[in-house]
């Protein structure tokens, strides 16, 4: 049989590893990798400022990456074109209603809305760093 690697994790680049991970914890219900959590109010924050992982029990890994610039991706046209996006899904299309306050309460910026596609029902957003990411409804 052959040796194949096992996919760990997404890491994405901000300019605000605490503040992206934050705005990830919260919409997918995810936890910190202990000792990631944040610290006392007042009190600093270095792993803040570097690299931080949140821990899906059902799956993948999200990690921050902390970088001194990124330019946001101009989705769908533009000089910078996304490199990777996520795709989040929900099952029904009053979930997806749900999904889309509570994305746009935490600091998404909504980039399309097919909410009303008979096929798909989506929409897609800017993270608070600016990475695209989409949820849509895939009943399973």
């Amino acid at each position: 049989m052959e040796t194949v690697p096992n996919f760990r994790q997404v890491v994405l680049d901000t300019t605000d590893a605490r503040g992206l991970a934050e705005f990830y914890r919260q919409l997918l219900g995810l936890h910190y990798r202990p000792g990631d959590e944040p610290p006392a109010a007042g009190e600093p924050d270095p792993l803040g400022r570097d690299w931080l992982v949140l821990r899906n029990p059902g799956g993948a890994q999200i990690a921050f990456q902390q970088v001194d610039e990124l330019p946001e991706a101009t989705w769908p046209e533009g000089e910078h074109p996304q490199q990777l996006h996520l795709d989040l899904t929900v099952p029904t299309v009053e979930d997806l209603a749900a999904v889309h306050d509570n994305a746009l309460r935490l600091g998404a910026r909504l980039l399309l809305d097919r909410s009303k596609d008979p096929q798909e029902p989506l929409y897609v957003y800017a993270d608070p760093s600016g990475h695209p990411f989409c949820v849509f409804v895939a009943p399973n």
